[in-house]
């Protein structure tokens, strides 16, 4: 399986409608070539060998997004058009759409976002900026492991889960780390099965990832309070530039060491780039 044959099958789909079938409920679809064309995971598996579940598209590059939080122009009036009714707002809740990011766009805009940046830090107009930095590093861990974002009933809107697990991410922007460790709040590790510490450099790309049990964070760090800090002395050895005990969870090779610092790129470069067995 390959794109190619991916949007071939996708072109198929729209080239007549199709509201005798059952696809109109289906949950999942997938983005052609085009913006306003799709086609639903179920017709697809059905067409192409291998393919059984979504996550079998993310080693393509694909991205998942959850419809509700991350609502498509096209998408809607495909839908009417393939189906002949209105997407309404109970399906519209369920729905999941996966896509190929632009991802030399991506790239052109976080390089310019750096140097914008560096000249508002260089005249003293930037004293906390992390807000985009944050985002950037969960969207790097949705795209890499192949997260999904579901609504939450918490302040921050969303939750992200890995097939049937929580993930809990936390993203911190430096090309060094603090002396007093990556600052977690101890609720917010309870809740998860596990956590993605994502390390993000001062120019924005990936400089080191860990990804850790929340059982064994607070069995070893959780100690009194509501805060725990990893320090790179506690979590280093668990670093993928480090360990590969995690490299299985990696749904997205490309975008791993696409979005990487040259030197954990290369560290990486040489297990993924051998073939599977």
């Amino acid at each position: 399986m390959n794109l190619e044959v991916l949007y071939r099958e996708i072109k198929d789909f729209n080239k007549e409608t199709h509201g005798s079938t059952d696809y109109d409920k289906d949950e999942i679809y997938v983005m052609g070539e085009s913006p306003d064309e799709f086609a639903p995971l179920k017709y697809l598996s059905k067409k192409i060998e291998g393919l059984t579940k979504s996550r079998d598209l993310l080693s393509l590059g694909l991205v998942h997004d959850t419809y509700d939080l991350f609502e498509y122009e096209d998408f809607p009036k495909w839908f009417e058009s393939q189906f002949s009714r209105k997407l309404n707002r109970t399906l519209s809740k369920k729905i999941s759409i996966l896509h190929l990011p632009k991802n030399k766009e991506i790239f052109d805009a976080i390089e310019t976002v750096n140097k914008c940046y560096e000249i508002l830090r260089t005249e003293q107009i930037l004293m906390n900026g992390k807000n985009l930095p944050v985002q950037l590093g969960e969207w790097y861990c949705k795209a890499i492991f192949g997260l999904e974002q579901r609504k939450s009933s918490s302040q921050r809107g969303f939750d992200f889960y890995l097939e049937d697990k929580r993930i809990e991410v936390k993203v911190h922007w430096s090309d060094v780390s603090s002396p007093k460790g990556v600052k977690m709040r101890k609720s917010l590790v309870d809740l998860a099965d596990h956590c993605i510490l994502i390390y993000i450099a001062r120019n924005f790309m990936i400089r080191e990832i860990c990804f850790l049990d929340s059982s064994f964070i607070l069995r070893k760090f959780g100690g009194k309070g509501h805060t725990i800090f990893l320090k790179d002395s506690d979590v280093s050895q668990y670093f993928f530039s480090k360990s590969d005990k995690h490299y299985m969870k990696v749904a997205n090779n490309m975008a791993l060491l696409k979005y990487s610092n040259p030197t954990l790129a290369m560290t990486l470069a040489e297990h993924f780039s051998k073939p599977e067995i």
